[in-house]
């Protein structure tokens, strides 16, 4: 019986990976693969990374890290950019990527251990510096010279997202927390390890490929984590609490 439930789980895992791997590749081939919010684009490759870490543990979720990585750099060869010749490097584009399925499944595994009143008060915590963040990208799209009604539409739906879960959070005790640690977590492993690649190993070339000064290299970079790993953040929390509540919900059913 063990045995069979063993292979059953085992089974369930490489099905899963096999799924969310592939839905990783299709992100990145397709316009899906990126949000605008107006004053920066906002990716979900590492999602389904996140995901698979938290619904079938650290293992899983490396190992579909493993294929965003590996995907990126077939994208990288077929779709050449100036930025190429850095994210061949597998410490840039394949190290990350996989880092991002650990950090999340552990630390999903560790917040689960707070006490429910804890995680009640980080939930709270949590989504309302989302809506305050998504409520400034909002005011810089309507101050922008021209008006993009999409990306307005798009960021005011995510801010609605974000206090419709802040108000739930407030009313409701609720297991949420480890799943909005997770994903953060998650996404800022993606920003701070890739840019911190880029950093430490192409700091002068990346700056050139940009058209920066080099000597700008360590502001600009970290302009960029901040800017556009911060939004990217949100979407990774707002997309994957959706998705795994409702994959928990399908479960007890």
């Amino acid at each position: 019986m063990n045995q069979t439930r063993t292979t059953n789980v085992k089974s369930r895992r490489l099905v899963i990976t096999a799924v969310l791997g592939a839905i990783t590749v299709a992100l990145g081939f397709t316009p899906l693969g990126f949000i605008p919010l107006g004053i920066l684009n906002a990716t979900t490759l590492h999602i389904p990374v996140i995901i698979g870490a938290i619904v079938e543990g650290p293992v899983v979720g490396a190992l579909v890290g493993l294929i965003f990585g590996l995907s990126s750099l077939l994208r990288s060869i077929m779709t050449p950019t100036p930025l190429t010749p850095f994210i061949m490097n597998p410490l840039v584009s394949v190290v990350p990527r996989v880092l991002i399925g650990l950090f999340a499944g552990y630390a999903f595994i560790a917040v689960k251990k707070l006490s429910p009143k804890v995680m009640k008060n980080l939930n709270m915590v949590a989504w309302a510096v989302c809506s305050a963040v998504l409520a400034w990208i909002l005011y810089r799209n309507f101050q922008a010279p021209q008006l993009n009604v999409v990306t307005t539409v798009i960021s005011a739906v995510f801010l609605g997202l974000c206090l419709a879960m802040l108000y739930y959070s407030s009313a409701k005790m609720n297991g949420d927390f480890p799943i909005v640690a997770s994903a953060f977590i998650g996404s800022m492993t993606n920003t701070v390890f890739f840019l911190g690649m880029m950093y430490l190993l192409y700091a002068e070339q990346y700056m050139v490929a940009i058209g920066q000064p080099v000597a700008m290299a360590r502001s600009v970079i970290l302009g960029v984590a901040v800017s556009s790993g911060l939004p990217e953040a949100i979407l990774s929390v707002i997309v994957t609490t959706a998705v795994v509540k409702a994959v928990t919900l399908s479960k007890r059913h």
